[in-house]
């Protein structure tokens, strides 16, 4: 039987968001949804299929944000906080269900349920860090992890600051190598941001492939024969895994399989829902309704009329939509095979990892059954990660792949648009200010060498991509501008003292508490001219 290659690659990704000066801080909460309803869950499912000898690949990108947030003790605890104040709600729930609303009273003890697992799995399996059930599972070659830039900052809007680039590059390598004990053969450019010539920045750091949106080989300046079902070369001889836009499209899309009206709506939460006085221990003060994760109806259509969500019938369509997903796949397998000389395509496949349990709660039960569907006698799809395909075959097409990421349009229109470009003013101003620092002081040692670390800190975490993005889309505007405008003010703390050849020693202090991330960071990253 013919056969189709697919990589499927996961994009497990949050920005940097810690306030350890506050007892609680609202937008902590993105980290806590995300561990509570995908990663933990999908830890739990992948780990199953191995107890059932089920032989899967898979790959997963963590970003070094996410690994910071993920490792730190402080929002550790924070998460247990979460889990337990969760588990009261949960209780709360199942007697209140029972008494006035026994159509919800299933999907409430399923909650309590997972709440509880949860904690389980996170105290006594992981001992708080969750990394380390993936690392396993890597070390069994089940996943292959790839490392990513530093903050998630779309790259090509920085195209013009190679040693900003490079800097981005090198700690988020730093971060992967400190967690995960081994230098990544992969590279996660964020949001598939590709432009010319990073490619000579990834060689510079052994990095041997990266995935990029389809454009950056429909649109290259060369005729790319394989179009998107063939890994192609850079000149430099960094390989290039197009991702299938088509394939993708069919799950994450406005039209794709988590629309349909029998899946579980997200939006539609208790937090929201039940009166004030209810619900209010459970959300944050004053009184700002959240999302509490008790979700009890179906997407049902447009509008506020919904219906009662039913998992059976749920868990069945996502059976049905990943052998549909199969079907498929095998189907644009055959069209494409004869223009690829009749070898097998190579389906890459890329994802925010959070779609699955999260955005979209049947999502895990969905990649669970491809997973054993691709693994059975007559399947036309084999899994497979990038290194394993490459090991196999090594005659690709060479071609100078073009601009392009895998936002709308496929260019950068959502991070440089005219609700977020007066960022790019302040960023690149920081960038040529830490320049110039790291060239007058050279290898400082003791506070100085800690502030100038500080201040690079403060750069990379001002690039963050997240924050263009939550302006563009108009949610969190007023956080994202904040934490922006927060960074860029802490850098200038530093320069304007380090101009005077001063350290504000109080300062730093309360900045590398707050500030927990790249513990190893070196500032002389930004004086490399050798690019």
């Amino acid at each position: 039987m013919a056969n189709n290659n697919v990589n499927f690659i996961l994009h497990a990704h949050m920005p940097f968001v810690r306030h350890p000066e506050y007892k609680r801080f609202l937008e902590e909460d993105w980290l806590f949804e995300s561990i509570n309803e995908t990663y933990l869950p999908l830890l739990r499912m992948l780990k199953n299929l191995k107890k059932k000898n089920i032989n899967f690949k898979l790959s997963i990108c963590f970003s070094p944000t996410l690994i910071s947030m993920l490792v730190d003790p402080t929002l550790q605890q924070r998460y247990v906080d979460y889990l337990e104040l969760h588990k009261k709600l949960g209780l709360k729930e199942v007697v209140r269900c029972s008494k006035e609303q026994p159509e919800c009273l299933e999907m409430a003890k399923t909650y309590l349920n997972l709440i509880e697992t949860n904690f389980k799995d996170y105290e006594s399996l992981y001992k708080r860090n969750i990394l380390t059930g993936f690392k396993e599972l890597r070390d069994f070659g089940y996943l292959e992890l790839l490392a990513s830039a530093a903050t998630n900052a779309f790259l090509p809007s920085y195209s013009e600051y190679p040693v900003a680039i490079n800097a981005q590059v090198e700690v988020g390598i730093q971060t992967f190598i400190l967690e995960f004990g081994c230098r990544p053969d992969g590279f996660w450019l964020p949001e598939l941001g590709y432009y010319p010539g990073v490619e000579k920045i990834l060689e510079k750091h052994n990095i041997t492939y990266f995935p990029a949106s389809s454009q950056s080989v429909l649109f290259s300046e060369d005729r790319c024969d394989t179009g998107v079902y063939k890994p192609v070369r850079c000149k430099n001889g960094v390989t290039l895994f197009p991702r299938d836009f088509q394939m993708t499209n069919l799950v994450w899309s406005e039209e794709g399989y988590p629309a349909e009206k029998d899946y579980r709506e997200f939006y539609r939460d208790i937090g929201y829902d039940l009166d004030l006085s209810y619900i209010r221990p459970f959300i944050h003060e004053p009184e700002v309704r959240v999302f509490t994760g008790f979700k009890y109806w179906a997407i049902t259509g447009p509008g506020n009329e919904k219906e009662y969500y039913k998992p059976e019938i749920a868990k069945k369509l996502a059976r049905q939509h990943a052998k549909n997903y199969l079907f498929n796949i095998g189907a644009k397998g055959r069209q494409v095979r004869p223009n690829l000389g009749e070898n097998d395509p190579m389906f890459t496949l890329c994802f925010d990892a959070e779609l699955f349990g999260h955005w979209w709660y049947e999502g895990l039960d969905w990649l669970e059954q491809f997973i054993v569907s691709s693994t059975e006698e007559l399947s036309p799809v084999t899994l497979t990660t990038p290194v394993d395909f490459l090991k196999e075959r090594n005659t690709y097409q060479t071609i100078r792949p073009a601009l392009s990421s895998w936002s709308s349009g496929g260019f950068a229109q959502i991070w440089i648009d005219g609700s977020n470009n007066w960022v790019y003013r302040h960023t690149h101003k920081t960038v040529e200010r830490m320049v110039e620092l790291s060239n007058r002081y050279k290898y400082q040692d003791s506070l100085k060498k800690r502030f100038l670390n500080q201040a690079a800190r403060e750069v990379l975490l001002s690039m963050a991509g997240d924050w263009p993005y939550l302006l563009f889309n108009k949610a969190n505007e007023e956080f994202a501008k904040n934490q922006l405008i927060g960074h860029i003010a802490n850098f200038n703390v530093v320069y304007t003292n380090m101009c005077k050849n001063a350290v504000n020693t109080e300062w730093l202090v309360k900045a590398e508490f707050r500030d927990k991330i790249f513990p190893r960071i070196d500032y002389n990253i930004f004086n490399y001219t050798d690019f």
